[in-house]
């Protein structure tokens, strides 16, 4: 058999939130090559003859740099394994997805990505945020929060600051530049954030806020990471629509608690 790559997505952290596909393709994998923050319910159900890679990347802290990710997983599809390039999210949503699939095709390698559920949607959602809501707001964008100190960014943030809901993952070291950006651009002070750490795991903390006084609250509490921001209107509703109860999260797979 011929090797072949697969960009799945393992999803927000909960370990049943993986898709079907993206759980059947990793019990069957050869090869996995792994994330930081893959829950260790998921990494249990690789097969015990796989070989694993941990080839995670953290904030400021990486295990192996991408282009040396990107040649290990051309290496092993070469030497006709099934591999299991294992993201957490969705690989395509600042997952390097993008490159890994280009050095693929470049070698003339099969691959296929397969999606997952974004934090960016899971996490408001499991804080019991609505990205949209009727007569509230109309519409979302999804950022990231490092270039926000950039002066050299393409992010346009008077743009940004003009879409009823902005969601900034990988944002929490940088919340103050992120707040103090779109108030530049013309964003109210008073406008509801919502910083969400560790989402859908027993770990799931909220922290309500507004732009003008995240910063100071980060200053006595800083959440754990990893956090995402969720600024707009509807992030006060988390207040009354919260239902996710972190203590009683499943450690593994659950159909009904």
């Amino acid at each position: 058999m011929s090797g072949k790559a697969y960009l799945v997505g393992a999803g927000p952290g909960r370990a049943d939130l993986i898709t079907v596909r993206g759980l059947n393709l990793l019990r069957q994998a050869d090869v996995v090559l792994y994330d930081w923050l893959i829950a260790p319910q998921l990494l249990s159900e690789v097969s015990t003859e796989a070989e694993m890679v941990f080839v995670g990347k953290a904030h400021d802290k990486h295990t192996l740099e991408q282009d040396s990710i990107t040649d290990l997983l051309v290496a092993h599809v070469q030497a006709g394994k099934q591999v299991v390039r294992l993201k957490g999210g969705d690989p395509s949503v600042f997952g390097h997805a993008g490159e890994e699939a280009a050095a693929l095709a470049a070698a003339k390698l099969p691959y296929e990505i397969v999606p997952g559920v974004s934090s960016a949607l899971a996490a408001p959602a499991y804080a019991g945020i609505p990205l949209t809501y009727r007569g509230l707001a109309t519409g979302f964008a999804v950022v990231t929060g490092h270039e926000a100190s950039d002066s050299n960014s393409p992010t346009d943030w008077e743009a940004l600051a003009r879409i009823p809901t902005l969601v900034v993952l990988m944002g929490l070291h940088r919340a103050e530049r992120v707040c103090g950006a779109l108030l530049a651009a013309g964003r109210e002070a008073t406008t509801p954030i919502a910083v969400i750490s560790r989402a859908t795991t027993s770990d799931q903390q909220t922290l309500l806020a507004t732009l003008g006084t995240l910063a100071e609250m980060l200053r006595e509490r800083t959440p754990p990471t990893p956090a995402i921001l969720v600024i707009g209107a509807v992030a006060a509703m988390a207040q009354e629509l919260a239902w996710f109860d972190p203590s009683a999260a499943p450690d593994g797979f659950a159909a009904f608690e």
